[in-house]
């Protein structure tokens, strides 16, 4: 049985815990470790997740939940505390305010795989909710049924919710704290292209894995984010590449505009 790590940042986020938490305690799947780190919340972010650990605990489904409450440098440095800290097989960052979709939803994944054939990633697709759960629309960048490090000069066609990464891989690369808000991008690309040097698989669910809450921290920093994806894709794809991307990119919203005007 390969075990899970679920890592979910927080930061003063008691208004949107608890729909994160209670999808991942209704796994069905047993070998779960939860990472919940915390940016040293004033509010009652802390409180609900030791609430949390207790019902938990006390279910004896097989869940580890474990809480690391301190100040940070942002969310990215977050996340590597929590990718340091992961014992699982594979590592997934479930940010507050997004949820798994199922109660089978690891389930599921896990037979993607077996003792004998351990992917590089296994990923699926997303749902935008809101904060009430309620489903607003499918993410617009759907995930290709082949996907490798090459498919993101298309835009993160995957995103982080939806990406399990096989964490001994994922433990090797670090997050790049110079980026802001698109660090994850970058740590993305890192890790299918570690995964395609070792010959490992992607293998697409061909499900629903997420259930993303709109107005992210990307979503309200849009342009900032642009820029730095645009730096990361640079590096990883070149600068004409990027360009003519780009240059489509900005096309394919003028088409758009025109065709349903806002």
């Amino acid at each position: 049985m390969i075990r899970f790590s679920i890592v979910t940042v927080t930061y003063h986020a008691a208004r949107v815990l608890k729909p994160t938490i209670d999808s991942v305690l209704m796994q069905s799947y047993a070998d779960v470790e939860h990472l919940i780190i915390d940016g040293a919340s004033t509010d009652d972010t802390l409180k609900m997740a030791e609430a949390y650990k207790k019902t938990s605990d006390e279910a004896g489904n097989g869940h580890e939940v474990c809480i690391l409450s301190e100040p940070d440098k942002g969310i990215y440095d977050a996340m590597q505390k929590g990718l340091d800290m992961a014992t699982g097989d594979y590592i997934c960052f479930l940010n507050a305010g997004d949820r798994l979709p199922d109660p089978d939803t690891l389930l599921m994944i896990a037979d993607k795989t077996d003792i004998n054939h351990k992917p590089g990633v296994i990923y699926g697709d997303t749902d935008v909710v809101d904060e009430s759960g309620t489903f607003l629309y499918h993410r617009r960048l759907a995930a290709p049924e082949r996907l490798s490090w090459k498919s993101f000069r298309y835009g993160m066609l995957v995103c982080h919710q939806a990406f399990y990464a096989l964490t001994s891989i994922a433990k090797e690369i670090p997050y790049d704290q110079r980026y802001r808000y698109s660090a994850d991008v970058d740590w993305c690309i890192r890790v299918m292209k570690e995964a395609e040097k070792r010959k490992l698989s992607l293998v697409n669910t061909h499900a629903i894995v997420a259930h993303y809450l709109e107005e992210g921290q990307t979503t309200l920093h849009h342009r900032a984010s642009l820029k730095e994806r645009f730096d990361v894709m640079r590096r990883h794809y070149g600068l004409i590449s990027t360009v003519f991307m780009h240059l489509w990119f900005a096309v394919r919203q003028l088409i758009k505009y025109k065709r349903d005007p806002p």
